[in-house]
This record gives C-alpha cells, sequence and structure tokens, in this order.
C-alpha cells in the first residue's frame, strides 16, 4: 500500500481505471464513476486524481494516435501499475474487512 491512505475520490477513480481496462481514458471514466455514483463529476474532478495516482506509481499514461474521424484528437489512456494492482488488492481487503458483519440485519438494529 500506498505511504498514505488514498482519498475516496482517488479509490474510485482506480477502481474505474481498472474497471474499464483498455478503454480508461478521462471521459469514459468520468462517464462510469458518474454512473456507478448517481453523481455529477467535473471532469476536472476526474483528472487531478488522476494525475496524483500517477505521480504516486499507481497509474501510467500514455497517448493514442489522433483519432481516425477529421479532426479527431489524441487521448490519453490510463492502466493500472504494478504497484496499482497491489494498492487495489489491499483496499479491497481492508474493506472488506471493514464491511464484515455489515447486513441489512445489522442496519434495522441501528449498530
Amino acid at each position: 500500500m500506498t505511504e498514505k491512505y488514498l482519498s475516496r475520490t482517488e479509490e474510485i477513480v482506480l477502481m474505474a481505471v481498472w474497471k474499464l481496462g483498455e478503454d480508461a481514458y478521462g471521459v469514459s471514466i468520468r462517464s462510469l464513476v458518474q454512473r456507478m455514483s448517481g453523481r455529477y463529476w467535473s471532469i476536472g474532478a476526474v483528472y487531478v486524481p488522476l494525475e496524483r495516482l500517477e505521480k504516486k506509481g499507481l497509474l501510467a499514461a500514455e497517448m493514442s494516435d489522433p483519432r481516425p474521424e477529421r479532426g479527431g484528437r489524441r487521448k490519453r489512456f490510463f492502466r493500472l501499475t504494478r504497484s496499482g494492482r497491489r494498492e487495489l488488492d489491499a483496499l479491497f481487503r481492508m474493506n472488506a474487512e471493514i464491511w464484515r458483519g455489515y447486513s441489512a440485519v445489522s442496519r434495522e438494529e441501528g449498530r
């Protein structure tokens, strides 16, 4: 795991990159996190954590060739690094432990 905990936004963005695989670029990441969270995300709310995750060595980025359509732009695609994969594994284990025992029943009991 990284030296410091990731913010919840960084966790969500990291998971979105993993989930999207080879199709992980800014707009697709934003669309996925909006769909999963049911909340609006500005493009900056996605790119800021992407850049932080890249600085931390959890993501790598590379530019694509220009898109084939007229005036097509290049896209910056993101992928998990080995450290990013280890971080996701650690986050999964930690969250599973934290949430262990939680259910609708415990929620109804007020715990």
